[in-house]
């Protein structure tokens, strides 16, 4: 079997060690990532006189030759240690002994963690791209609800009258952070460890802005045995990812409530449902449902990788050797759900008739408030006044509107008037005017602002 090590050993692991050892399951998926820093390595050897031109493009070609090879396959059911040596052994099959030039001044642990850095990425602009698609199918039906009139909610329980557009548009917000997050992650990501070998540095003049600049890199790490040790990088990056599955959970969690038929605001297409077993009637939502509980996976992944970091020295350990496990789960466990959402988003039809009869007039006890406020008294009392009526109105069993004049002029002699003044639930979201309210004109102005940030 091909080694990267070995010499100073009179005979190859134990099988049992062998097996634990042995990353390629995991770390496979880095091969594109370990050909494009191997001929950037090969580059700045060549720059640096350690090989002939000649040499160079032996190797270049070469490791073009490895990575169609593992582009049909070759991968599947390999022997090797991990993705490194096996790029190494197919190289040898390709160019013959010259392979043995490219590993020059280089060291695993810089090689992995460049692999890496150059992995996340690209796993971020994928990720981005899908936090763009999610919020885009938010904001398009947000767009076409900016009419429909339903209860807000606060601690579960109607609080005052909102636009079906607003709602959707306070899920759709959370997910322009998430892009925000992604992009400054994404700043330290780019910083290269290439050349910084096992710890100390390179033992070749390499030059490192030249790989830099091969690599796409935007700076250099300081420090070599920080660089080679560090996966700061990955834990900010498995941090926003459960973050960003928080705030998809939130928003299943609400759809899932509105879906109910005890609420029966939205009603999911089909294709993001499933039937049960034995009832036959039943339609259950389980896109949301599995939507909801993909953030447990993440939040472990954070928790799983500070757990192997915490305590290690610097530089390179082989705990680090699980960074992957941790960050490759959550990268797919996004990958694998933010798609369904959208769909499930971009096809749900609002019930506009179930969302009107739940809104109660209750719930314009506030616009009361504000009335009592704009004749003068002040608004702790005016609060008071209200909820005697509230209280009033619960006692007779009526609607807060329909609370007798007499009775509500025993509160406050301004109150009847008001209650007759109070106009409609429209009226009320209208009133909620202010940059980042409910009203017609800052939910459209929302919608702009949204449509600038998913376009970015």
């Amino acid at each position: 079997m091909h080694q990267m090590w070995g010499g100073r050993f009179t005979g190859g692991p134990e099988a049992s060690f062998a097996e634990l050892n042995r990353s390629l399951p995991v770390d496979h998926r880095l091969w594109p990532h370990d050909i494009r820093g191997s001929q950037a390595w090969v580059g700045a050897l060549a720059r640096a006189g350690i090989l002939t031109s000649v040499e160079a493009e032996t190797l270049h070609q070469g490791l073009d030759r490895v990575a169609g090879r593992l582009a049909d396959g070759a991968a599947a059911d390999a022997p090797d240690e991990d993705v490194h040596t096996l790029v190494e052994r197919l190289l040898y099959e390709e160019v013959g002994d010259l392979a043995g030039k490219l590993h020059t001044g280089r060291s695993r642990n810089d090689q992995v963690s460049t692999d890496l850095r150059l992995w996340c990425l690209e796993a971020l602009e994928q990720v981005d791209r899908e936090v763009v698609a999610l919020g885009t199918a938010l904001a398009g039906r947000a767009e076409q609800g900016v009419d429909l009139l339903l209860p807000g909610y606060t601690h579960g329980q109607q609080a005052q009258p909102v636009r079906w557009a607003y709602v959707l548009l306070a899920h759709a917000w959370p997910l322009v952070r998430d892009r925000e997050r992604l992009a400054d992650a994404a700043r330290r990501v780019a910083v290269l460890p290439l050349g910084s070998g096992a710890l100390a540095g390179s033992g070749m003049p390499v030059d490192r802005n030249l790989l830099r600049e091969a690599l796409g890199f935007r700076a250099i790490s300081p420090n070599a045995l920080d660089a080679t040790g560090e996966r700061d990088f990955v834990v900010e990056i498995v941090f926003v990812l459960a973050l960003l599955m928080t705030h998809v959970s939130r928003l299943a969690g609400e759809l899932f409530t509105y879906s109910t038929t005890e609420f029966g605001f939205v009603r999911l297409a089909d294709g993001y449902c499933t039937g049960s077993s034995l009832m036959p009637q039943k339609r259950n939502p389980d896109v949301l449902e599995l939507a909801r509980v993909k953030v447990a996976r993440t939040l472990s992944d954070v928790v799983g990788l500070l757990t192997a970091l915490k305590g290690l020295p610097a530089g390179y350990s082989k705990d680090l050797q699980e960074d992957k496990v941790f960050l490759f789960d959550a990268v797919d466990t996004v990958r694998l759900t933010l798609p369904a959402v959208r769909g499930a988003v971009a096809t749900m039809e609002p019930v506009p008739e179930r969302m009107s009869a739940a809104l109660q007039r209750g719930m314009l006890a506030t616009d009361l408030a504000d009335g009592l406020v704009a004749q003068g008294v002040p608004f702790r009392e005016a609060h008071g006044l209200v909820g005697r009526l509230v209280q009033e109105a619960e006692r007779s069993r009526v609607d807060l509107a329909a609370v007798p004049p007499e009775a509500a002029r025993a509160i406050h002699e301004a109150l009847p008037a008001l209650l007759t003044s109070l106009g409609s639930f429209a009226d009320s979201v209208e009133r909620r005017a202010t940059l980042g309210g409910s009203a017609r004109a800052s939910v459209l102005v929302q919608l702009t602002e949204l449509a600038a940030a998913f376009r970015a």
